[in-house]
């Protein structure tokens, strides 16, 4: 399965940190930035990176939006291009659009224009809103560590059905099952022998690359 492409327009802290966890899995990025030596300091790091401010005439047209699954508009001081870059990428059909706030006033203007998703960040949550967004079976994520997380996940097909001994999450995926949401129901510590329903949230916690790697495998399915 084609890997999702992504535009970053602003290369802030937030920026940077979305873009730092997509370069580690393998993503093909596009930054753009109007500072200078913002553009230079991405130059060796991501696929492609242009320097221009999408206030001027044909910066937008150029960047070719609709080449890309999944825009982040991380330029969330100047009200004025973040408006303009969420109404461009939403014209040219990017599937989903993520945009950077900085007052919770900014958010609902964002949210009414058309972004999918507004946050209101620091570097950890670039961290988790990046991990999000190429894990998309993980549907919440907290850090633990450097290494280990939390998260909450969509049971794969495979899955479903199964008990969650025979279903051997934790010896073919590494990860361990702590709790299931099943409707407005919380399960906690569930019993092995519980089937999974397609519908279950699973809670669980183990190390970041296992978690990569049950996206990989819903993927290939």
């Amino acid at each position: 399965m084609k890997k999702r492409q992504f535009i970053i327009l602003g290369l802030g802290r937030f920026g940077n940190s979305v873009i730092d966890v997509l370069i580690e899995h393998g993503y093909d990025i596009l930054a753009v930035d109007k500072r200078k030596e913002a553009v230079q300091s991405m130059a060796t790091k991501v696929t492609h990176v242009i320097q221009g401010d999408v206030r001027e005439d044909g910066t937008l047209d150029r960047l070719g939006f609709n080449n890309f699954d999944v825009a982040v508009i991380s330029i969330g001081r100047d009200m004025e291009a973040s408006i303009m870059s969420i109404m461009k990428a939403k014209e040219e059909g990017v599937g989903f659009v993520i945009a950077k706030a900085e007052t919770v006033v900014q958010k609902k203007i964002l949210e009414r224009i058309g972004a999918d998703r507004v946050v209101l960040p620091d570097k950890e949550m670039g961290t988790r809103v990046a991990t999000n967004l190429i894990t998309t079976t993980v549907l919440d994520f907290i850090t633990l560590s450097d290494e280990f997380s939390i998260a909450e996940i969509e049971p794969l097909n495979k899955w479903c059905g199964k008990t969650l001994i025979n279903a051997n999450i934790r010896g073919d995926n590494g990860l361990n099952v702590v709790a299931i949401k099943r409707g407005k129901k919380t399960i906690v510590s569930p019993d092995p022998n519980i089937e999974i329903g397609k519908e279950d949230i699973l809670v669980v916690i183990g190390e970041n690359k296992n978690l990569q790697l049950v996206k990989e495998n819903d993927e290939d399915m």
